[in-house]
């Protein structure tokens, strides 16, 4: 596509001003939703694939964010205005998630297709989400949720806007790719993407029905407590297997800070997937994670064998926890293979 490619080249060398005559070129000649959705949406995914085989950086990550975030402001701004004919729709990142762009592009969608949009913005804390949908009385809030390890404060956060009478849609990468997630979780509806989560919407004519909201302690599998001793104790499991780790990989004892601080995130992020799994009782999540992580190491040029001592020294530490026996063991195995 000649706009992604010519946005893409612009957002990389750092040109916002060329980014945004990219766009508005490409609106002026295609549509708003189309340059929302298929040419910025198309980098931001490439982003990510270009991140994960180490070709750039986290910072021109963000760099390259904060450019097409000013883009959509752009676009934003050129656009018709028009009255709300359909409903209202508060539009938000769940806590803790900071990817904001995705539900940016929604709220700018929905908008166009003639709905009254409050957008919120990222890591939007759960009382105070329900404060403001108790104010403004939307007819649905649509969540987003990029990263599986938020979650169990997705899963909240929906239960806190159903109590409150708000049906609630959901879309992003954490609610998995066919949405198993939101469904589990009692949510209203789930959208793949934000074109799909915009039919929705405008076919069935707002309100959505609403449904019981669904308790938190609807897991019986928590009741062993298991997830919230792993998620208590997170710091002190990676600290003992950061040091373990480093008794039984040579290597790592010439690693210089960044090496090491590194290392100390990936043993988080590990250790936080676990906790997420153990809250879903889910080990496909687990298994999937570890995987991404070995493709992730192999192209940072870091041998994927460091995976299976540090899954042993996790197991290790949770002995005594048979559902996290289970996961590691099996990831264990996987990563090893």
């Amino acid at each position: 596509m000649k706009a992604l490619d010519a946005l893409w080249e612009a957002v990389v060398d750092g040109d916002e001003h060329h980014a945004t005559d990219v766009v508005l070129a490409a609106a002026e000649e295609h549509g708003h939703e189309h340059v929302l959705l298929d040419v910025i949406g198309g980098v931001q995914q490439r982003v990510g694939r270009e991140w994960a085989a180490n070709r750039i950086s986290v910072a021109q990550e963000h760099a390259i964010t904060a450019i097409n975030e000013r883009a959509v402001t752009a676009l934003t701004l050129t656009r018709p205005r028009q009255k709300p004919v359909h409903g209202r729709v508060t539009v938000a990142c769940v806590d803790g998630e900071w990817h904001a762009l995705p539900a940016r592009l929604l709220a700018e969608v929905l908008s166009l297709r003639g709905f009254a949009v409050d957008y919120l913005g990222a890591q939007v804390p759960t009382p105070h989400l329900i404060t403001y949908l108790h104010r403004t009385g939307p007819d649905v809030v649509a969540l987003s949720s990029s990263i599986a390890t938020r979650l169990p404060s997705a899963h909240a956060t929906m239960t806190a806007c159903q109590a409150a009478g708000v049906p609630v849609m959901v879309g992003g990468a954490a609610f998995g790719v066919d949405g198993d997630y939101a469904r589990r979780f009692g949510a209203n509806a789930w959208a793949a993407n934000a074109r799909s989560a915009a039919d929705m919407l405008v076919s069935r004519s707002l309100p959505l029905p609403s449904t019981p909201h669904q308790p938190i302690d609807h897991l019986p599998h928590l009741a062993d407590q298991e997830y919230t001793l792993v998620k208590r104790t997170a710091n002190d499991l990676v600290r003992s297997v950061y040091r373990g780790l480093a008794d039984r990989v040579p290597a790592m004892r010439s690693y210089d800070d960044e090496q090491r601080q590194r290392t100390a995130e990936d043993l988080a992020h590990i250790v936080e997937f676990l906790s997420t799994a153990l809250y879903l009782d889910d080990d496909g999540l687990f298994r999937g994670f570890l995987s991404w992580t070995s493709e992730v190491l192999t192209a940072r040029g870091v041998p994927a064998q460091v995976l299976p001592p540090a899954l042993e020294l996790l197991s290790a530490q949770l002995r005594d926890f048979p559902r996290a026996q289970r996961m590691l063991g099996a990831a264990a195995w996987n990563v090893a293979v």
